[in-house]
């Protein structure tokens, strides 16, 4: 791992947002310059990255997931170093790619993943830290964390009640707006996905600062409600960009994942965590209680959405 200075993420659905993530951490915590792309946008590029310092990480919960595995293939054939992180040894990902990670979650039962997403976060975190190591980046600390996030995950757990009352009163909105900043984004992408994928309701993430050029304009419609996905701190921008929202267009707005004082909210819900790293795995079982419980409420199958299946073979 020494000689790979880059590295481009290539996945669907919530495994792109797990790449994503996984970009902003490989950044972060190992200095390396790492970007995500959509599987089936990858497969329309007349030109993809070549370098020898370079690696494709390709992320799928089968192994089987049809536009990643014909990417992998392109990649291949462009002669790059692959990886694969995936939930299924023995899988066609896993006998293509050049080095493998599997991510023993067990096996994903439902359309809405949920489990093996978590596990996937775990797998490039770890990965991270070992290129971090061979870079003699000093990261010790992060282990100390991560063998705290199963504690933090019961805590999230007790959370459930406020996040039930707070699915009883969004599952009445007919548009949802689900925004973050910087790494927060990737949950934002994701609490979108679980919540549309679950409930059927009409979702859309933003980055918060990007949503404020053209696309805030949705708020006019009278039933909107909006979220916050927040690790990090409140920036200055953001709570800038927040207040101006509630002025101009008073939506009900939720902050989801740390304490809020700066802004007029209906909800915050919040965990108590120093650690972002932590935080960001208890963010991520969050939304995805809330995802259930709208469905729930709204008495939708949370196992077998209508119309979805998982896109294999």
């Amino acid at each position: 791992p020494s000689e790979i200075n880059q590295v481009v993420f290539v996945a669907s659905g919530s495994s792109y947002h797990c790449a994503r993530y996984g970009a902003d951490i490989f950044g972060s915590i190992a200095g390396l310059q790492a970007q995500a792309i959509y599987s089936s946008e990858f497969l329309l590029k007349a030109v993809i990255p070549q370098a020898s310092d370079l690696l494709y990480i390709f992320i799928t919960q089968s192994g089987e997931t049809s536009d990643t595995n014909k990417a992998l293939l392109k990649a291949k054939q462009a002669n790059v170093r692959t990886l694969c992180v995936t939930n299924k040894e023995d899988s066609t990902i896993w006998h293509e790619a050049d080095y493998k990670v599997c991510c023993h979650a067990g096996t994903e039962r439902s359309i809405a993943a949920t489990k093996s997403l978590t596990s996937q976060m775990m797998c490039l975190t770890l990965l991270a830290l070992k290129f971090a190591q061979c870079k003699n980046i000093q990261v010790n600390e992060y282990f100390d964390e991560i063998l705290s996030i199963p504690k933090y995950i019961k805590e999230t757990y007790n959370l459930q009640p406020k996040i039930k009352m707070f699915a009883k009163f969004i599952s009445k909105y007919k548009n949802l707006i689900v925004c973050a900043d910087g790494i927060s984004y990737a949950l934002a992408k994701e609490a979108a996905l679980k919540i549309k994928e679950t409930s059927y309701m009409n979702v859309n993430s933003s980055i918060l600062g990007e949503f404020m050029h053209g696309h805030v304009a949705v708020l006019n419609n009278s039933k909107s409600a909006l979220i916050y996905i927040l690790v990090d701190d409140l920036s200055y921008t953001a709570t800038k960009n927040l207040n101006k929202i509630k002025t101009d267009y008073n939506p009900p707005i939720c902050i989801m994942g740390n304490k809020n004082v700066k802004i007029n909210t209906n909800y915050n819900i919040n965990i108590d965590c120093e650690s972002k790293l932590v935080k960001y795995f208890c963010v991520a079982v969050m939304i995805q209680l809330l995802a259930l419980e709208i469905a729930l409420k709204l008495h939708r199958n949370v196992d077998k959405p209508h119309g979805l299946d998982k896109v294999v073979k």
